[in-house]
């Protein structure tokens, strides 16, 4: 990927600096999160095989000799039922209203459209990619016919078959963003990945150990928060706390003996060694938060 970027890069020598904001939106589970990681070249969106793993709008930003591109993976768009989930339509509605180019991205064999995503689509004129994934699943007649259903309800410019997971297609994915991508000077440093701090990442990398390990309503009624982030030089001291909005959900998360916490923490500072490529000391604690997804307090203290 990096190979045929900067292959495109050499083609382009000769325009002008191109800088834009590109929407990722589509339903819960599409593959909004790979796309962007492999788009970019880093794992910056935690992914789990369960939907609305995504809560906030996270940026990856994709820098060439002659480019920037300001991905910003959004969760996946519902109908909110809930404070938390009307703070996460809120990402998407201002990720939308930020792009200059927005990437719809459809799994192949998902039920589409729905009202909640076509009402978020802007009748302005934002040139709309669509992104077919998980393509390398299917045959091209379902494939084409999907792109059509799709297309028949919103307004597409472009529309590719791709497998995010596999990395196929992304090469003509990005040419066609690149194609839409206004021209302009960078918005950030060409060294950034993200705008988002170190702190961030590891509260989603404990996140993402709390979706894998855990089934049903639990992970979904967790969240994290980081209580002291100590870069010491040779190694990193991390203490964060996992909110839970049940009572019986914290004897579960901390497991006998404490089997539980310590899976989730061993498994988490494995990744969070990697992302900040030093040893890493970390604390867990777990603590009862009752109704918090409905609660403007909590759910400011918690960055939403």
């Amino acid at each position: 990927m990096e190979n045929r970027i900067k292959n495109s890069v050499s083609d382009q020598s000769e325009k002008s600096f191109q800088a834009g904001f590109v929407a990722i939106i589509g339903k819960p589970n599409a593959g909004k999160s790979t796309l962007m990681n492999a788009l970019v070249g880093e794992k910056l969106a935690i992914i789990t095989p369960k939907a609305q793993t995504t809560r906030h709008r996270i940026t990856g930003i994709l820098n060439g000799d002659t480019y920037q591109i300001v991905f910003s993976d959004t969760p996946g768009v519902i109908r909110p039922k809930y404070k938390l989930q009307e703070s996460m339509m809120k990402y998407v509605g201002t990720a939308i209203q930020d792009a200059d180019v927005i990437v719809l991205v459809a799994d192949v064999d998902e039920q589409f459209p729905e009202e909640e995503l076509l009402s978020m689509i802007p009748s302005k004129k934002i040139p709309v990619i669509l992104a077919m994934n998980k393509s390398d699943m299917s045959g091209k007649e379902k494939i084409d016919k999907r792109i059509e259903e799709i297309s028949s309800k919103i307004k597409v410019q472009k529309s590719y078959a791709i497998s995010a997971l596999q990395k196929k297609g992304l090469e003509d994915l990005l040419d066609g963003i690149l194609s839409y991508v206004p021209e302009g000077p960078p918005y950030f440093d060409q060294d950034m990945l993200t705008d988002r701090p170190e702190r961030f990442f590891v509260a989603e990398i404990i996140r993402e150990q709390i979706f894998l390990k855990f089934e049903e309503e639990i992970p979904y009624g967790t969240e994290v928060s980081i209580l002291e982030f100590k870069d010491l030089g040779e190694r990193v001291h991390i203490e964060a706390e996992i909110h839970t909005e049940r009572r019986n959900h914290k004897g579960i998360l901390i497991g006998k003996n404490g089997a539980g916490i310590k899976s989730i923490g061993t498994a988490a500072r494995e990744d969070i060694q990697k992302l900040l490529d030093k040893p890493v000391h970390l604390n867990l604690y777990v603590r009862v938060a009752e109704k918090w997804k409905n609660s403007p307090r909590y759910l400011k203290g918690f960055g939403y």
